[in-house]
């Protein structure tokens, strides 16, 4: 069976020719060595930088979406399995439970996203998003500290298809439930207000669409392709990855309302009321999917490019982007800041097919910034 040609695995060497720097410079980004050295490229007035890299829990198999609850351990989905993890500080896995109505699409579909209500600690929920027999929807279930129980579908009727089911979702800093969706391979439906599907979503926890959304429904930005990052930077901007097709992947700030181009525009362009990347990459340099703040920087985790990279933000300008860990640990899905620290979770994705490794092969990683 072919692979999807946007992640079809490529083994890369840690460091860049000079050719290849050149090359990368002109598409707006530097690629470092990797961890070894790239402290001597820290940027001005940022103090931390990846340092220690250390494995907190082997054994898995595609871990996708990542969400912590408030005595610090995370809940993290299995896409192809449908199983739901408690994993600790310390590295203790233990199934809580296993999302019904859950069924893959031999590509990028599952169970994917996961977001712990912020007032988990007295309503005991638990978001998820995952591909379904008809359609990508949201659903809310509970976790009572041991098990999930009950199911409540909130959002119906996202398209779906192999791939392109984006899935990402999280709780903004304004409380609202915030959700990427992708084009279900139909590039039209991400220019079509109407539909749900190559947007970033808004919502209630209900589920309903969010106060001051722009166009008076869940929709809160159009025009993408398959996004699959979501992070708010310390002033609350919001920041969002996502796949190109061959020429450009992306970084967005997000503002409501605006359209991000998909498919009229891949990257950089000229055409009227598309808003620009604020960062673009060759789709073989990065693939991302989650993204993370921390400490002055956002951490964008590359598939294709098998490298975490590291982007400076300043307001709403970005600098010098510059990876770490370039093929050292193969395909990089999930980012997160543990909260209260200064250390990001970082989980691989090489047990699918184009990471071509077996079942069990996957590993959550912890980084620490210094």
């Amino acid at each position: 069976m072919a692979r999807h040609p946007h992640t079809a695995r490529r083994l890369l060497p840690p460091t860049l020719t000079a050719v290849a720097a050149a090359t990368a410079v002109t598409a707006g980004l530097l690629a470092s060595a990797g961890a070894g050295n790239a402290a001597a490229q820290t940027d001005s007035g940022i103090a931390s930088v990846p340092s220690a890299i250390r494995t907190v829990s082997s054994g898995w198999t595609v871990p996708w979406g990542l969400s912590w609850l408030p005595d610090g351990a995370a809940l993290v989905t299995e896409r192809d399995s449908f199983k739901v993890f408690k994993l600790t500080q310390s590295g203790t896995r233990t199934q809580v439970g296993t999302v019904p109505n859950v069924v893959t699409t031999g590509g990028e579909g599952g169970l994917l996203g996961i977001a712990v209500s912020p007032n988990w600690n007295t309503d005991h929920y638990i978001y998820l998003m995952h591909t379904s027999s008809s359609d990508n929807r949201i659903v809310r279930m509970t976790y009572d500290g041991s098990s999930l129980g009950g199911y409540t579908v909130l959002v119906s009727g996202i398209a779906k298809n192999r791939y392109h089911n984006g899935g990402r979702i999280k709780f903004g800093p304004d409380g609202y439930l915030y959700a990427t969706t992708g084009d279900a391979q139909n590039a039209n439906l991400s220019q079509d207000a109407n539909s749900l599907s190559g947007k970033i979503l808004r919502m209630t926890p209900e589920g309903r669409p969010a106060p001051g959304n722009p166009f008076g429904t869940l929709v809160y930005s159009l025009g993408h392709r398959n996004p699959q990052g979501l992070a708010w930077d310390a002033q609350g901007r919001l920041w969002e990855a996502e796949f190109g097709n061959t020429r450009f992947d992306e970084l967005n700030l997000i503002e409501p309302g605006k359209n991000y181009g998909w498919p009229v525009c891949e990257g950089n362009c000229t055409t009227a009321g598309m808003t620009n990347p604020a960062r673009q990459w060759p789709t073989n340099e990065a693939s991302p999917s989650a993204v993370a703040y921390a400490d002055g920087a956002l951490y964008l985790a590359a598939l294709r490019g098998e490298r975490l990279w590291r982007i400076p933000v300043t307001g709403t300008s970005t600098g010098t982007p510059v990876a770490y860990y370039a093929s050292q640990y193969g395909r990089l899905r999930t980012v997160e800041q543990i909260p209260g620290t200064n250390a990001l979770w970082l989980a691989t994705t090489n047990a699918d097919a184009n990471g071509g490794e077996p079942a069990g092969a996957d590993k959550v990683f912890q980084i620490d910034l210094r």
